[in-house]
């Protein structure tokens, strides 16, 4: 079932907690698989998989800050990267979603990058898109 994101209003849904398992982009339409979509209903959470869409996305506007380490104390560096290249480069790994931002036209989504064999390190996803935002849930 699918539902639009009105951004003007409160946000139907909540990807806190979630996995990026995949990232495609076709038509102009950026797709995120998430192993799950969390929605509050009658005082009871409710998760069900399914896929985030963002449709007529520019992908020379999104981009992927990735950092050495978790961040909340010390020093830190890393690296910003095109949306794209983060897809080609970072295909097997899971970005799970621990914040979420909507205002206007841009989705920010703040989390950790999981690579295998590797201890997770902090990513901040920005996306750029005109069109409307659309989950696909599966009930």
């Amino acid at each position: 079932m699918d539902f639009i994101h009105d951004r003007s209003s409160n946000i139907l849904f909540s990807l806190h907690d979630s996995r990026v398992k995949k990232i495609k982009y076709h038509n102009k339409t950026l797709t995120l698989k998430v192993h799950k979509i969390f929605q509050f209903v009658d005082g009871e959470e409710k998760a069900y998989p399914g896929e985030v869409f963002f449709k007529d996305c520019d992908l020379d506007m999104c981009d992927v800050l990735i950092f050495n380490k978790t961040l909340g104390e010390g020093r830190f560096y890393g690296k910003a990267i095109e949306l794209q290249q983060f897809m080609d480069e970072y295909a097997g790994s899971e970005f799970e979603i621990i914040k979420e931002g909507y205002f206007g036209n841009t989705t920010t989504y703040t989390g950790w990058l999981w690579e295998d064999g590797k201890q997770p390190v902090s990513a901040i996803m920005y996306i750029w898109n005109r069109g409307d935002m659309v989950y696909r849930v599966e009930k």
